[in-house]
């Protein structure tokens, strides 16, 4: 499948050696790399549908120091039609408040009938283009009703129940930036992992270094800010259970 990285920082701090290491990954993850380094409504995006320990431009771009206080790092392990820049995360879209949004994921959508309509819209074919594009529309759709932008807190409990409805079935480990949150949500367990300082945290697939890392909180959405946890959503209690035919349908087996 893949892996994930994320950071919310207090102030910027140095991330290159957690990138080393989940782009060494890469020997298990061969088919693509990603990185979003954000700044409030502004996000730079970098990422080829190449094995990061074999891209050139990756291994300059990691010989010279790279401070954030909030990113998201990505490597790929794709079927062979998916192995294009346009499917390679992370994604990223504004909503109609220019609020930027910024997404990679670890999973698989099986079952959820709303991100059909968003297969001839999308410049790839993977899903998570699709929940992206759902998600903002779903925002898009309450500023509308609003009559304004939606608060911090009705964005994440918006965010929380189309986790909470779109987890039925379906693997939905999920790193989501907004310019000023970064939300993480995982329904695998083992699936997802954190570090937390009194500076920044850190959320991977893996553990990235020898520190003491905890599992995310289990099918429940949290967002951070500025390195802190600041929302705790829903327990939906949905795990996702991979089986032999999860994946047939990828194209794994």
């Amino acid at each position: 499948m893949c892996e994930i990285f994320g950071l919310s920082a207090a102030s910027p701090v140095l991330i290159n050696p957690w990138l080393k290491e989940i782009y060494r990954h890469s020997e298990i993850f061969p088919n693509g790399w990603g990185l979003a380094i954000l700044d409030g409504d502004e996000v730079n995006i970098e990422k080829e549908p190449v094995q990061a320990i074999s891209s050139v431009y990756l291994k300059h771009r990691l010989a010279e120091p790279i401070y954030a206080d909030c990113a998201i790092a990505h490597i790929r392990h794709a079927v062979p039609e998916s192995m294009q820049y346009c499917n390679c995360h992370p994604f990223t879209r504004k909503d109609i408040t220019k609020r930027r949004w910024t997404m990679a994921h670890n999973g698989a959508i099986f079952k959820f009938d709303p991100l059909e309509s968003y297969r001839d819209k999308q410049s790839g074919i993977t899903d998570t283009e699709r929940i992206l594009m759902y998600i903002v529309d779903q925002i898009n759709e309450e500023s509308c009703k609003k009559g304004r932008p939606l608060q911090a807190e009705e964005r994440f409990w918006l965010l929380d129940e189309i986790f909470c409805t779109m987890s039925e079935e379906n693997r939905l480990n999920v790193l989501l930036a907004d310019g000023e949150y970064i939300y993480a949500h995982t329904n695998k367990k083992d699936d997802l992992h954190y570090r937390q300082t009194e500076n920044y945290t850190l959320v991977a697939t893996k553990p990235l270094d020898q520190e003491t890392w905890k599992p995310m909180p289990f099918t429940t959405l949290t967002a951070f800010r500025h390195g802190n946890t600041v929302f705790t959503g829903t327990n939906h209690g949905k795990e996702f259970i991979e089986t032999e035919e999860h994946l047939r349908i990828l194209g794994f087996r």
